[in-house]
């Protein structure tokens, strides 16, 4: 009898862990990126379609007729229930069934853009009935909804289901960007848009437009209607117009994300020089002109005055503060023969040394996106050029090597750093080790005093 009265225990128990395990896998735990804090429950809730809305709080300072926060609620609810069309998973409507989504904000910044200082701080509760998100910003709210919408699941009959859940959530970086290079391989719109939402399913806030290149000029521009004209690979199929910029930075908006132009020189221009004669530096060889073209001239007053007159344009088309200026992989070897960039260096008192010339050159160009009342952005080049230029502001790290180094040299002058170095996504490799995006420590490094730095931010490109 003892035998027996064992194994029954033990066949007891047993079920008894089946059944742990079982409820331990209704919970969810997918929500991506991974919140400061969360609690689950195997607890659940059947959520019915017909029977599931969105409501603003009595409190809310944000109510009906929010522009992010309504397109918000109809492309959730598009999501969350993405098979509503073929009737699965829909429950017969009663009482029992209903369940609300009450959003409340504290700042009514719904016709705003998204900026660097936005808070995207949210709670979600979700319980019996009834979700309580709550957020200091819109924007804190459409990151709460995005992990809402990863927290609903179906089960093998088609039925929607939420676990009871507690999550606290904020960004461990304010600059969470993503870079799409536009001039070397064009993008259609509609890709450009695809590529915005996926970013908000992974609450990425910057879309980093390397608009413009050495190989092709998409960007339609008012000013200089010639420079994508002549300069884009083709002047009606491949380019961007100013109602498809403008479309970009809504569709943006509404997700969260700021857009940020990127318009490098005096390097990669090529494509510049066929819209705007006299821009960039003729070459010579042997004393005579070659036929082919170096960067911009920075020689010439007429240069910036063309600038001045584009990134007018540029910062009343684009209304985030920021703007990159590029910088990066300028090559010398054509102002070094041009004889009248040489006499210019002589008057300068550069004497041989080019990367002054450049430094010169951006200069005058942050200067003139300052009195624009915008913040320029340059690649680490312009800072390897002078460490102590007094007129950077933000630097983005992006060349092999020892990046946390660069990185430290950086924040050591009070300068706020973007990295990009670690997380290039075109870079070949024999098996794409994608693991390798996810081993960064991009904070494993200590400043002059010995603290991780504060002003770091990430960007894959």
């Amino acid at each position: 009898m003892t035998k027996v009265n064992s194994r029954r225990f033990s066949r007891t128990r047993f079920y008894f862990l089946s059944l742990i395990v079982f409820q331990f896998c209704l919970t969810v735990e997918g929500v991506w990126p991974l919140p400061q804090s969360t609690t689950t429950s195997a607890e659940r809730y059947a959520l019915n379609p017909q029977d599931f809305n969105f409501n603003y709080g009595k409190y809310s300072s944000a109510q009906q007729g929010c522009s992010v926060l309504d397109a918000a609620f109809e492309r959730y609810f598009s999501l969350i229930f993405p098979d509503l069309t073929s009737g699965n998973g829909v429950l017969p409507s009663n009482e029992e069934n209903k369940f609300s989504l009450v959003v409340s904000v504290d700042q009514e910044d719904c016709e705003s853009y998204p900026n660097e200082d936005s808070s995207e701080r949210y709670r979600l509760s979700v319980s019996a009935r009834q979700a309580a998100l709550n957020a200091e910003t819109v924007w804190g709210a459409l990151r709460g909804l995005e992990t809402f919408s990863q927290l609903v699941y179906q089960d093998d009959f088609g039925t929607f289901f939420v676990n009871k859940t507690e999550i606290e959530d904020f960004p461990r970086f304010q600059f969470r960007g993503m870079l799409l290079d536009t001039s070397r391989h064009y993008l259609p719109l509609q890709a450009i848009l695809r590529t915005l939402d996926a970013m908000a399913y992974s609450k990425f806030n910057v879309f980093h437009w390397h608009i413009v290149d050495d190989p092709s000029f998409p960007y339609q521009s008012r000013t200089f209607p010639d420079l994508s004209s002549k300069g884009a690979f083709h002047p009606m199929t491949h380019i961007y117009t100013q109602s498809d910029v403008r479309r970009v930075i809504s569709h943006a908006r509404l997700r969260g994300i700021r857009v940020l132009p990127e318009f490098d020189s005096p390097g990669h221009t090529q494509s510049w020089g066929k819209g705007q004669s006299d821009l960039l530096t003729p070459c010579y060889r042997g004393g005579t002109l070659s036929g082919t073209f170096g960067p911009v001239n920075p020689a010439l007053d007429s240069s910036y005055w063309f600038m001045a007159q584009l990134f007018k344009e540029v910062s009343s088309v684009f209304p985030d503060s920021y703007i990159h200026l590029g910088g990066d992989e300028v090559d010398f070897t054509c102002w070094k023969s041009n004889p009248d960039v040489r006499v210019f260096m002589q008057k300068m008192g550069f004497g041989t040394d080019y990367t002054k010339l450049e430094s010169y050159y951006i200069e005058n160009i942050v200067n003139i996106t300052s009195a624009l009342n915008k913040t320029s952005i340059v690649w680490q080049d312009v800072f390897d050029y002078n460490e102590h230029r007094s007129s950077l502001s933000v630097v983005e790290v992006w060349r092999d090597g020892c990046y946390l180094c660069e990185t430290r040299r950086v924040t050591k002058r009070g300068l706020r750093v973007i990295l990009a170095s670690p997380w290039y996504l075109d870079k070949p490799g024999p098996t794409h080790d994608w693991a390798r995006y996810y081993t960064v420590w991009p904070l494993a490094f200590k400043d002059s005093q010995g603290h991780s730095a504060a002003h770091l931010e990430g960007s894959p490109c």
